[in-house]
């Protein structure tokens, strides 16, 4: 409705209508729900609103809008509609967010089932191996690398430029490749004890993974981790998993596997079937229809 329109002076007959309006808003609402006359509204020539309170507790701050109307040169009133409206400090659900986006990290339960979008940016297909040819065959890889490497020149430069041999058989480059250049590293019984840990916490045995559809091993956010704890355990990165940045067990498992579900496509509404060929005769007024099947039996007896 535009503002010219509203700030247009309302006919005069249909702003006097007020009992005629509050009639039509106490019809509609149940007995002792309609409040005070709030104002009058122009809705365009011979068009009024009327406004009225609502006393139900259920709508705090609602209106009930009761729409009058006149015909040109006629000075009777008649009534256009009634509908409940919400005022400026009425109470209003908060708008929906869909719950993709109302979730977050630590909402996940036991049982609960986290869907993960196809194109989803965290994940990628994973390599399988199996369009790879075999190591032997002709066309694969390490076949053109040999082949490349026997073809290739003699490296440019002088001698003393080219990188020297490695020092085999050294412990100290043993060591360095295995990544073991530290004092002190952990013994058997120290990968025991965090095993147990990390098993009791995220585990096989825990209520999450018990409701879990699939296991960690398998899932596209499992981060792996390495040495002999890697053949067990590996490292969570779904943002949204209870176990997020934890150490966690290849046999653990949540609702927000990768693999777990596909993203359910949001339901289409059927379209709205109206039926104008029947009436359905409704009550009013709570205990209205009993009532009159009373009367029509006191009738017919």
């Amino acid at each position: 409705m535009s503002a010219a329109m509203r700030s247009r002076t309302p006919d005069r007959l249909c702003a006097e209508a007020v009992d005629l309006a509050r009639a039509a808003a106490e019809e509609a609402a149940h007995p002792g729900r309609v409040g005070d006359h709030v104002e009058v509204v122009a809705d365009g020539d011979r068009v009024v609103t009327h406004y009225f309170l609502c006393e139900d507790p259920g709508y705090r701050g609602w209106r009930w809008a009761v729409t009058v109307a006149r015909a040109s040169r006629a000075k009777a009133v008649t009534l256009d509609e009634t509908v409940l409206l919400p005022g400026p400090d009425a109470l209003l659900a908060p708008e929906w967010v869909p719950w993709s986006e109302r979730l977050r990290p630590g909402d996940m339960g036991p049982g609960d089932l986290l869907p993960t979008e196809a194109d989803d940016l965290r994940l990628e297909p994973g390599y399988t191996g199996a369009d790879e040819p075999p190591p032997n065959s002709a066309v694969s890889q390490e076949m053109a690398d040999l082949v490349e490497a026997e073809d290739a020149d003699v490296t440019a430069g002088p001698p003393a430029a080219q990188p020297a041999a490695p020092a085999r058989g050294s412990i100290a480059q043993v060591a360095q490749e295995l990544g073991m250049r530290r004092a002190r590293v952990l013994s058997r019984y120290g990968l025991h004890t965090a095993a147990d840990r990390w098993d009791e916490s995220h585990g096989p045995k825990t209520a999450m993974a018990q409701a879990a559809p699939a296991s960690c091993v398998t899932c596209g956010f499992l981060v792996p981790i390495g040495g002999s704890l890697g053949q067990a355990f590996g490292i969570c990165a779904n943002e949204f998993g209870p176990a997020d940045g934890h150490v966690v067990s290849l046999a653990y498992g949540c609702g927000g596997h990768s693999e777990a579900a596909v993203m359910p496509k949001p339901p289409r509404p059927a379209p709205p079937v109206i039926d104008e060929t029947l009436v359905d005769e409704l009550p009013l007024r709570e205990g209205e229809g009993a009532g009159e099947a009373e009367d029509e039996d006191l009738g017919h007896s």
